[in-house]
């Protein structure tokens, strides 16, 4: 089920408390525009109207991949949905970003609460925020003129709840294999701004079997980063 409301701080937010609720997995809420939506580390989000704003909620069951994974599937999913809609290249950037030719055009939120892990997802539609210190883009840009936020999503939950389905029947490999099909390639030169403030310097390598990003040093060592904002050089 799919909820529409005109105005709100944070979908995540409220799916959150629906979640408490007890809402039921694969329920959905977009938002017409966000006051408050947020990004991952505590960034404002900018939710213009216009662009897609939704939240879907996921419960955990025994046996189910790790739950960061889910980035992954959520990420195969809205890829999906907005490469064939782009005159560019889409790309998935780890771990949560849609780029399109190195330009922001989608980012992915994930929150836990117990067995609940709310999937917040953002896409510029009809336009994108300026003064960035980042390149960023939208759907209208890129000459889907005729893309609009109701459409998106009423495509995007089928998708997502087809990756959901194979991570949760087959593993996080099929996922994943099909991620790196679709990522900034082996070799990128990339900087790891790590939560603690380290930043590390290497090239993409690959993502172990727990979705975990490899960095290969300029010494030729690996090394697994567990979390941190990514920039491709």
């Amino acid at each position: 089920m799919i909820r529409f409301v005109a105005e709100t701080g944070s979908t995540n937010a409220d799916m959150l408390a629906l979640a408490e609720q007890g809402a039921a997995e694969g329920s959905w809420l977009r938002a017409g525009r966000q006051n408050g939506g947020r990004g991952r580390m505590g960034r404002h989000w900018e939710s213009p109207a216009g662009n897609l704003h939704a939240s879907t909620l996921v419960r955990l069951t025994a046996g189910d991949p790790p739950a960061h994974s889910l980035a992954l599937v959520a990420a195969n999913a809205v890829h999906a949905l907005i490469a064939p809609l782009c005159a560019g290249n889409a790309r998935i950037k780890w771990p949560n970003d849609i780029l399109v030719d190195g330009a922001k055009i989608a980012g992915i939120l994930l929150e836990r609460a117990g067995d609940a892990v709310i999937v917040g997802i953002g896409v510029n539609v009809t336009g994108y925020p300026e003064g960035l210190d980042r390149p960023v883009t939208s759907l209208h840009a890129q000459g889907a003129s005729e893309a609009e936020a109701g459409d998106l999503i009423e495509r995007l939950a089928p998708l997502f709840a087809h990756w959901l389905s194979v991570w949760r029947a087959h593993g996080l490999d099929p996922v994943r294999t099909h991620w790196l099909l679709n990522a900034h390639s082996r070799g990128t030169a990339m900087r790891v701004l790590q939560p603690d403030g380290e930043q590390v310097d290497g090239t993409f390598d690959t993502l172990d079997r727990q979705g975990m990003l490899i960095l290969r040093l300029a010494d030729g060592q690996s090394r697994a980063i567990h979390a941190g904002d990514i920039i491709l050089n």
